[in-house]
């Protein structure tokens, strides 16, 4: 689980501070808030594994495309370092051999790993990225602070290995703490390959599908495989039947449909038109004909990917959702935090939505009041952008579901416009009588 982010001169981010993540975080505020770029950030870091490349800052195929180096940094100021930064805590922790000095003697130390920091700063030189440096932490010990910079490895207080080198911004290697240094390599690594993604725009829905048998990672930031997933995890259940109870995904399809009163049925079965060919078919009733998923609204079409996306992507893993309730009427919108809350809780996933829905909010609330999902489970957080630099605030929520410290007009004047209402009502009234 990724237990905290902080960047330095991103976009409209001065400086975040530490912005603690829970297993179901919110962020919440005004448009151009900055919200969006605290999850931008994770889906950087996670596009330029692998690359090679200082930072990866995207294209229109990636998960986001950010342009370059001037237009990253905070007030296009080219001669900043970009900072950013992640902790995380590790599913399987690693037991490596650390070496020890002392008194002129060699020795060597098992050391578990369960959690470690990462750091990096990129600076800009004619406006392409060069890494200044990047470190790990791994506990209180600072003999087990790594960090590279201009060609060295510095361990602790000093320096151990010059002319070390760097494959990419996270990746460095060389003197004693090798080994250590290949263990979080590949765990940084790990850590991204579970971190899932759905964007704010879906495609469209189709009337029907093509399907070769395939097997994908993601339903990608589009939710343009979304069924190849569906029929993909079909296939899986039937293969590995013998060993596992799980419930099917239609299953939880089917029933998170019914409960939001979104369909009464649901199915995804092949054409006449060929063995490759699927088609969905949903009824809204029981007496309703069963139609196709265009034919069932542009809400549901846009709010299937996220819902699949809640139960094929591997327990533990980190889902990125922006807007996933956009098209829905409030009324399903606060059943939205049901369906998140149970995939944190039953399939150990966690979960940073961003989302401007009132009703999704009100819903996390009571449920923590009910005791579905405890305060510390839960992080929420308000964003605004005073004077072009974005400034967060954690929302103080009590075990009863207050928030002691509400933003005004958090979600709108409500209060305001009521009055204004009240207000004109009367002097109409004034007028009609005199």
């Amino acid at each position: 689980m990724i237990t905290h982010i902080r960047m330095k001169n991103f976009k409209s981010w001065l400086d975040s501070g530490e912005v603690k993540l829970a297993p179901l975080t919110g962020f919440f505020g005004t448009n151009s808030s900055g919200k969006s770029s605290l999850l931008q950030m994770l889906l950087l870091l996670k596009q330029s594994v692998g690359t090679n490349k200082a930072i990866f800052f995207g294209d229109e195929n990636s998960l986001v495309n950010l342009g370059n180096f001037r237009e990253v940094i905070h007030g296009h100021k080219e001669k900043e370092l970009l900072e950013l930064e992640f902790g995380c805590t590790l599913q399987n922790p690693l037991t490596v051999e650390i070496p020890r000095y002392n008194y002129g003697f060699s020795t060597t130390l098992p050391l578990a790993i369960d959690s470690f920091t990462f750091n990096t700063a990129i600076q800009g030189v004619d406006n392409t990225p060069s890494v200044k440096y990047s470190s790990y932490e791994v506990g209180p010990d600072e003999d087990l602070k790594m960090k590279w910079e201009n060609r060295s490895i510095n361990i602790g207080n000093r320096v151990e290995t010059v002319g070390a080198s760097l494959s990419n911004f996270y990746h460095f290697s060389g003197g004693s703490r090798d080994a250590l240094l290949r263990h979080l390599t590949s765990s940084f690594e790990k850590v991204f390959a579970h971190v899932y993604y759905l964007g704010p725009t879906r495609v469209d829905p189709r009337r029907h599908y093509n399907w070769q048998g395939g097997h994908p990672a993601h339903i990608r930031q589009w939710g343009d495989r979304t069924i190849d997933a569906l029929l993909s995890a079909r296939v899986r259940k039937l293969n590995t039947s013998h060993g596992t109870e799980e419930v099917p995904i239609d299953d939880k399809i089917s029933h998170w449909l019914q409960r939001m009163e979104l369909a009464h049925s649901f199915s995804l079965d092949w054409t006449s038109q060929g063995a490759t060919q699927y088609e969905v078919r949903l009824q809204k009733s029981p007496a309703s004909a069963a139609v196709t998923l265009v034919d069932m609204g542009y809400g549901l079409g846009q709010f299937l990917p996220a819902l699949v996306l809640c139960y094929y992507a591997p327990e533990g893993s980190t889902l990125i959702l922006e807007q996933p309730g956009i098209h829905l009427h409030p009324k399903i919108q606060s059943q939205l935090a049901d369906l998140l809350i149970e995939v944190v809780t039953e399939r150990n996933l966690q979960i940073l939505v961003e989302s401007h829905s009132e009703h999704l909010l009100n819903r996390l609330q009571r449920r923590i009041a009910e005791e579905k999902i405890s305060v510390d489970k839960t992080a929420l957080y308000f964003c605004r952008n005073d004077n072009s630099v974005s400034n967060i605030e954690r929302l103080k929520i009590d075990e009863f579901g207050n928030i002691a410290n509400w933003p005004e007009n958090f979600f709108g004047d409500e209060m305001g416009d009521l009055f204004a209402m009240t207000k004109a009502q009367r002097e109409r009234q004034k007028r009609a009588e005199g």
